[in-house]
C-alpha cells in the first residue's frame, strides 16, 4: 500500500511538471502567435501600399499600338 501511494505521488508530481512545461510552451507559442500576426499585418500594409503605388504609376503609362 504504502509503494503503490509513493507511485501514485510520483505520478501527480509528474503530471503536474508536465501540466506547468504545456502552459510555459502555450504561453511562449501565444507570444509568438501575436508577434507573427503583427508583422504579418505590417506586411499586407507594405504590399496594399505597393500595389497602389504601381497602379497609380500604370495609369501613367501610354497603352502599347498593337
Amino acid at each position: 500500500m504504502e509503494s503503490e501511494l509513493a507511485i501514485l505521488e510520483e505520478k501527480i508530481h509528474q503530471f503536474v511538471q508536465l501540466c506547468q512545461q504545456l502552459r510555459s510552451e502555450n504561453a511562449r507559442l501565444r507570444q509568438q502567435l501575436a508577434a507573427a500576426t503583427t508583422e504579418n499585418r505590417g506586411l499586407m500594409e507594405k504590399i496594399d501600399t505597393a500595389a497602389n503605388r504601381l497602379e497609380a504609376l500604370l495609369v501613367h503609362i501610354p497603352a502599347g499600338e498593337e
